[in-house]
This record gives structure tokens, sequence and C-alpha cells, in this order.
């Protein structure tokens, strides 16, 4: 079935793209969701005259998705945790916390932006990749610093 995309999906395309889809996810997810509509005469016509907006709002994110990632580039994030004796972290450090740390520094993200495989379990460094927007995609990296120093006697 072939829908008109109203909204940016990054698993099947920008907006005002055309795409096809099962009629299942069409009737039952994006029709009621407001996601996408389906393509008929009034539906192609609606998109031409659209067409200046959806392109205007294109760049619009673009630019926003570029300047997030000019704040976000080569920039390092410090986490501390608790340590035990052993330098093995008691916890785990995830999407969540890498977030609260940005928004602590003014950059408002949602956590399904921060693409990291796994949570992180070590101290030292790890580069994370993070989904800006439009398409694009930069890397932070991730410091994780013990808490305290626990001493062994």
């Amino acid at each position: 079935m072939e829908v008109i995309l109203k909204k940016t999906i990054d698993t099947l395309g920008r907006e005002g793209e055309i795409v096809q889809v099962k009629p299942g996810y069409a009737r039952n997810y994006l029709i009621p969701q407001n996601m996408a509509s389906t393509v008929t005469k009034a539906s192609l016509a609606r998109l031409q005259r659209e067409q200046d907006a959806i392109e205007s709002r294109r760049a619009e994110e673009k630019k926003n998705a570029e300047i997030l990632a000019a704040q976000l580039e080569n920039m390092i994030v410090v986490i501390t945790r608790k340590v035990g004796n052993e330098g093995r972290l008691f916890g785990s450090v995830n999407s969540g916390d890498i977030v609260a740390r940005l928004a602590e520094q003014g950059i408002i993200l949602d956590k399904r932006a921060i693409m990291l495989a796994d949570a992180i379990k070590s101290i030292g460094e790890t580069k994370v990749t993070v989904k800006v927007g439009y398409q694009m995609t930069t890397e932070i990296t991730v410091q994780v610093a013990p808490e305290r120093e626990t001493e062994v006697a």
C-alpha cells in the first residue's frame, strides 16, 4: 500500500515522500497516528501545494541538526560512579544518565537519540554516537570516573 508520509520516520522516509508499506501497518498505525495518509488524487494535489512548506521545514530541521552537531562535536561528558575494590562499577551508565548530564550543560536530547548498544560498565572513556536529527549523527566522549577511591588495606 502506498502512503504519503506526514512526518519524518527514520525507518521509512522523510516528510512528503511516497513510500510502500504493508496495508496493516498503514491502516492500524501510520494513518491513525496521523503520520501518513493514503495516496489519492486529492492527497497528491495537497502534497503539491504543500511542497514549499515541507521543503522549508526540512531546511530548518537540517539547520537545527547542524547546530546541535556542532555543539556536541568533541564534547566530553564526565559521569562519576561508585567503584568497588577492583575498579568495578556499582551499576552502570546508560543513555538516561548521559542525557541527564547533557541537560545539566543546557543540551536537551531524547534518550533514544543516544545510540548506546550496551550500558557502560567500566571506568574510562567510551565514544558514543548521538543522533542529532535529519539523518545526521555525531560522536561524544563519555568519561566514567570513580566517585570515591576505596583504599585496599
